[in-house]
């Protein structure tokens, strides 16, 4: 199935806020990235927190060549890049790895995508979670019914400390599994990580 590309200019963002700071919007409040107060502070520089970790950008990679591997391409459009998500008013939400339903009509343009991929996958937590009630479980599981009110079919987190696997879905209950567990993606796509670094030769 095509997918159309549409391009306009995008308007200067106006914020008292340094927009490299800001790293999603959830339900109208900026959510700043982990270590911000260093940079303001001048403590660090914007760089020394914005990228990813080896780990994590390993982690990302890895996952990410083996769906490009395994999912119906023909069928589902696989994002990365900490893809935007344009939720509505004040949710402007990121995603490590989206896979999107060419079905439903994607138009590539040079904002957020505005409609909810099927599967969401994230690596850790980026944003700062003092700040956020419950911390970063409380910002897990808000992040995580946000998109599955949203459209979102599963939701799956990869926890690098402790070595955890956490699926969502609008379906079935909650779960959050070691690295060994065998977990359903898409169709009958299904991911172990564990057995995934194994054949990287990558101890963990």
């Amino acid at each position: 199935m095509t997918i159309a590309v549409n391009t306009t200019p995008q308007k200067r963002r106006k914020s008292g806020v340094p927009a490299y700071l800001i790293y999603e919007t959830l339900n109208g409040r900026p959510l700043y990235r982990r270590g911000y107060r260093d940079v303001l502070s001048g403590k660090k520089k914007p760089a020394e927190i914005i990228g990813s970790s080896s780990l994590q950008a390993m982690l990302v990679s890895l996952i990410h060549g083996f769906l490009f591997m395994h999912i119906d391409r023909k069928r589902y459009l696989l994002a990365t890049n900490e893809s935007g998500i344009h939720l509505d008013k004040g949710n402007n939400l990121s995603n490590d790895i989206a896979i999107f339903d060419k079905a439903i009509g994607l138009v590539l343009t040079d904002k957020y995508f505005s409609v909810p991929p099927k599967v969401a996958i994230e690596i850790d937590v980026r944003i700062e979670p003092e700040e956020f009630e419950g911390k970063e479980s409380g910002y897990v599981y808000a992040k995580t019914e946000r998109l599955l009110d949203f459209g979102v079919e599963t939701v799956i987190w990869i926890i690098t400390y402790p070595q955890k696997i956490f699926v969502a879905t609008r379906t079935s209950p909650w779960l959050t599994q070691n690295w060994d567990a065998t977990v359903p993606v898409l169709d009958d796509v299904t991911l172990n990580l564990a057995a995934l670094l194994t054949e990287e030769d990558i101890k963990f």
